[in-house]
């Protein structure tokens, strides 16, 4: 406590004196900081209270030098007064561990000298049991005086404490003449015993005077050898003796005497008397009944000096306590039964002693042999408390020289600190206004190109639109990356939770990037485990930036091989043995060699074997943990650029971005949004010869149970691509295990049964056996280029039909498509890479003549059907700049919808006052007068009033066109996504959110989820 205490005025002295204001670095600023934080973690809010105080008293004015003297002068004054009731305090203290000591020492050696004398009590009582059995209850006595004093001395040890015993007999003086005769001597006077006790040396029975006549004796028939001189001694003729035996007679229990001095040997002691009765008494019996049945008395001799003595000899601290024992029966004249020391202490301890007999009390009673010496540890303790105070007064009266200082320094740091604040507010601003002014007339100009795009051009005027549309987004892929970037620092970048099919995602990242690989000849693929349910809940939008910016740094970089995406389950590929071997080997996707994948997630936390596996399990059914990798056999990154790599703005050299471009930002925002997806990411890399980039992500399953799953993943790859592919049978050639795998998992996804071999003879071999109908041959390019059996391969299908050929190859190279002429019905058709389950299906539909019916999601609906998707669908578009507006209007007439458009919030009101015809609204936010959240509110309150209204039966529902429950789906169309992000649109009541640029797509899927009409069914079917 006193260290804190000490810890906690140093830390707010240093404090006070500038060294936290003091912009300048300092070590000794430094190590303050620690102490205060360190002190805040101890003290909790105190300290913060503590903090706002100074600042508020201190830090707010100046404050008059003599209210500091009076403060000063007030503390030295209590710091006094603590000392010295911190010395009272730890000196009553002591003293009271002192009394607790000598107690504590006191009642342990009262209970073991209690316990001594009830365990020789207890023997001495077994005893007159004895004597009552064997010589009272048999004929002859089995008990002599020669065989009791054997018995008792061979005994003695079970009674440490006793002197000696005997019994005395109880004689009526009827009797007494025939006992006398009978014991050979005459019953001896105790009171002339007790006038003249003998010496052990002159000692002489036959000189004692007989016993009086009276009622009845007690003589002494037995006795033990060390007191053998008390036989033929009348015990009831002693007046102490008298009434001991008389008091153990009518109760039936041992007593004591009084303390007296022993024969022979002058020290104090105490007779213990016992009753023996002729038969069993009852408790309940009368004192007359006790007298009637009484045989004798037996009588232990305890020695209390020497009983003692043994007690304080047998434990080691001895010499540290003085011990007395008093007979305190007649309380105003106690009997000294041991002790006879003087002590110095004062202070004393009285333990009571219970030795049976409730007539007698006895008392112990300790003391200290020593004064107890000074209590130096209160004193040292109260004088450092008192020295340490002076020292804090010392140093905070220093402290007030500085208090000048430390308030500018204050409010300098207050005055920056807004500044700072400011600041980011117009950062945020800033960004704000750049992204709605840029976003805005991208949207014109990219809408206008589409638009143009839709007129008649030459080759020459398409070309200079399509190169000026890849310019326009290239544009606004940077802004998008720029303001990303943005909210990742200010920390509004947040992610979305909807329902989405992962290889679709997948497709449409490899459909971005086709056209380049197929340009550069490389391999581009993909292969996702059939482990991983069909639907999962997450932001697609952020997974898929994710991939692109994975796939296009691998793109940009490779000149030659493969770039490979794999999508696995996080326990997967812990489990699989796959995951242990090295990829540096030519079994890969292009035969290149590849950097090690293993070591890509070596520092993943989620993997390691200390911790649990991911945040969740994905053997659960709402949690899915998926480990994506991209694996290229590009130029690879040097060692000594590997630990800036997600560095923002950062890229390997100079020389990288003036030959392949790009602003270094990619990695970075993708490590972000990695790491809001709960998930890691990694790389390997080899220099020269390629990277792999993993990273995991967590995501909750869309199915509610597996065979749900299964279900789904059956349906979807064979509804939503096309049907008539189902149950076919295909032979696919290809000498590579890797890309087999990855060609046989997309032609699976049509619902076709796929044979891998490894080349065109073995398949012919598998064709002409006749037991398999083989409906087409897929053969890949390198194997075709490579054997040499096409004459071969007519000859065997001269008695079958012919199965289609198809050649998959990377890239279109004209030149070689003339020697697949000649050979008629096993021309090939060329299927270019990379595979998507809608570019196989498509080519298959060609091919084969098949799909009339039925028609992909994924592939292009030609422009009859394009004005049926939303045909008799009102539509109201409400933006404020012209150009907006004319581009969403053509966008949505595209599809068949009637448009309205207008320029402000009030105009929208009013036209979307029920009842109304419209089906949809697409709103811009930032307007002129009222912008869209203020609008979208009002809209939604007028909404709620009628549907109140109706509910309540206050308006009839067909004065509503018989609707009773009115919302139209409301669409946010801006181009801020700083300050209106989809989840504040969501709050002010909107159903949906489009940014700007937008494509004529995304209007059409962002409607389409609140619509559903005929020409839907037909198209999805």
């Amino acid at each position: 406590m006193l260290c804190c205490w000490l810890s906690s005025v140093i830390s707010l002295i240093w404090f006070s004196n500038g060294e936290f204001m003091d912009s300048r670095p300092s070590s000794l600023g430094d190590c303050a900081k620690k102490w205060l934080k360190l002190w805040e973690k101890i003290s909790g809010n105190g300290y913060g209270k503590i903090h706002n105080h100074y600042y508020q008293y201190i830090g707010s004015k100046r404050v008059r030098k003599t209210r500091w003297r009076n403060l000063l002068v007030a503390w030295l004054v209590l710091w006094i007064i603590v000392s010295f009731s911190l010395f009272w305090f730890m000196s009553s203290k002591a003293l009271e561990n002192r009394k607790e000591t000598l107690a504590s020492m006191c009642d342990e050696r009262a209970r073991m000298l209690q316990d001594q004398f009830n365990v020789s009590m207890n023997h001495i009582h077994a005893m007159s049991i004895m004597i009552s059995t064997f010589h009272h209850g048999m004929s002859p006595s089995s008990i002599d005086q020669m065989t009791f004093a054997r018995y008792t001395e061979r005994t003695a040890f079970e009674r440490p404490i006793t002197s000696g015993v005997a019994y005395a007999v109880r004689v009526l003086h009827s009797e007494r003449e025939h006992f006398e005769k009978k014991q050979g001597w005459t019953i001896k006077r105790m009171d002339s015993f007790e006038q003249a006790p003998p010496n052990k040396d002159d000692y002489n029975p036959e000189a004692l005077e007989p016993s009086p006549l009276e009622d009845e004796y007690a003589p002494v028939v037995f006795a033990q050898d060390t007191i053998s001189h008390v036989i033929s001694i009348d015990v009831l003729s002693g007046k102490e003796d008298r009434e001991n035996v008389l008091r153990s007679r009518a109760s039936g229990k041992g007593v004591l005497t009084a303390p007296f001095p022993l024969i022979k040997s002058n020290r104090l002691g105490v007779i213990l008397t016992f009753p023996v009765y002729k038969t069993d008494l009852p408790s309940s019996a009368t004192v007359e009944e006790r007298i009637q049945a009484t045989h004798g008395y037996l009588g232990g001799v305890f020695d209390i000096e020497s009983l003692v003595e043994k007690l304080l000899q047998q434990l080691a601290s001895k010499q540290s306590i003085l011990v007395n024992v008093y007979d305190i029966t007649n309380s105003s004249h106690p009997i000294s039964m041991y002790g006879t020391y003087v002590s110095y202490d004062e202070l004393q301890h009285v333990s009571s002693l219970n030795f049976g007999d409730p007539f007698r009390k006895h008392e112990m009673r300790c003391r200290f042999k020593q004064k107890p010496s000074q209590p130096w540890l209160a004193i040292m303790t109260s004088i450092g408390i008192l020295v340490i105070a002076l020292l804090v007064a010392h140093i905070f009266r220093a402290t007030m020289s500085r208090i000048a200082k430390v308030e500018d320094d204050y409010h300098e740091m207050m005055e920056l600190k807004k500044r700072a604040e400011a600041a980011d507010v117009a950062k945020s601003q800033f960004l704000a206004t750049v992204s709605h002014e840029i976003r805005t007339p991208m949207n014109g100009v990219l809408g206008m190109l589409r638009m143009l795009m839709d007129t008649d051009l030459n080759v020459t005027q398409e070309d200079y639109v399509r190169t000026a549309q890849g310019s326009g987004k290239a544009l606004v892929s940077l802004i998008n990356r720029v303001l990303d970037q943005a909210k990742i620092e200010a920390g509004k970048l947040e992610l979305e939770a909807v329902q989405f099919d992962v290889r679709t995602t997948l497709d449409d990242v490899l459909s971005l990037f086709a056209g380049k690989s197929q340009e550069k000849g490389l391999e581009l693929a993909v292969y996702v485990s059939e482990k991983i349910p069909v639907m999962l809940t997450g932001d697609p939008g952020r997974f898929r930036q994710i991939l692109t910016n994975l796939v296009g740094n691998s793109i940009k970089f490779t000149e030659k091989g493969h770039v490979f995406v794999t999508v696995h389950l996080v326990e997967e590929v812990m489990e699989s043995p796959e995951s242990e071997t090295l990829s540096l080997s030519d079994n890969t996707l292009s035969g290149f060699p590849v950097a090690d994948r293993c070591k890509s997630w070596e520092g993943f936390r989620t993997l390691s074997h200390e911790k649990p596996a991911s945040p969740c399990s994905s053997l659960a059914s709402d949690c899915i943990n998926l480990m994506v990798s991209v694996e290229d056999t590009g130029v690879g990154i040097p060692f000594e650029a590997r630990t800036r790599v997600f560095t923002p703005f950062w890229q390997v050299g100079p020389s990288i971005s003036r030959m392949h471009g790009g602003t270094g930002i990619g990695l970075s925002i993708s490590k972000h949004l990695v790491a809001l997806m709960d998930g890691e990411i990694g790389f390997s890399s080899i220099h020269k010869i390629g990277s792999t980039f993993t990273f995991t992500a967590v995501f909750t399953n869309g199915c509610s149970n597996t065979s749900e799953t299964k279900d789904q993943q059956i349906n979807k790859h064979s509804n939503s691509v096309s049907s008539e592919f189902r149950g076919m049978t295909a032979v696919l050639v290809d000498s590579r295990p890797v890309r087999a795998k990855v060609s046989r998992y997309h032609i699976q996804r049509l619902g076709i049964h796929v044979e891998v071999v490894p080349n065109i003879d073995q398949d012919f071999s598998k064709i002409g056996s006749g037991n398999t109908v083989i409906n087409m041959v897929f053969i890949e390019q390198d194997v075709w280029d490579k054997d040499l059996g096409l004459s071969l391969f007519a000859n065997k299908f001269q008695k079958f039909d012919p199965p289609k050929v198809f050649l998959l190859c990377n890239s279109i190279i004209s030149n070689r498509w003339g020697r697949f002429l000649g050979y008629g019905v096993y021309t090939p058709t060329v299927i270019v890479k990379p595979l998507r389950a809608s570019l196989l299906a498509a080519s298959l539909q060609r091919a084969m003549g098949v799909g009339t019916k039925g028609r992909s999601l994924n592939v292009e609906v030609s422009g009859p059907l394009l004005g049926n998707l939303l045909l008799g669908r009102k539509i109201l578009v409400v933006d404020d700049n012209k150009v907006n507006r004319v581009v969403a209007a053509a966008a949505l007439k595209k599809y068949g919808a009637d448009v309205v458009c207008v320029d402000g919030g009030k105009k929208a009101i009013s036209l979307l006052e029920p009842p109304h015809k419209f089906d949809a609204c697409f709103m811009d936010i930032q307007m002129p007068e009222m912008d869209g959240f203020e609008t979208t509110k009002r809209i939604r309150d007028m909404e709620l009033n009628i549907n109140n209204s109706i509910e309540r039966r206050e308006q009839s529902v067909e004065a509503y066109e018989n609707v009773s429950d009115w919302h139209v789906p409301i669409l946010a169309m801006t181009a801020d996504v700083i300050q209106a992000p989809q989840e504040e649109c969501l709050r002010w009541g909107m159903d949906g959110y489009v940014s700007k640029p937008f494509e004529e797509e995304q209007l059409y899927k962002e409607v389409s989820r609140f619509l559903c009409t005929a020409s839907d069914h037909n198209t999805l079917e």
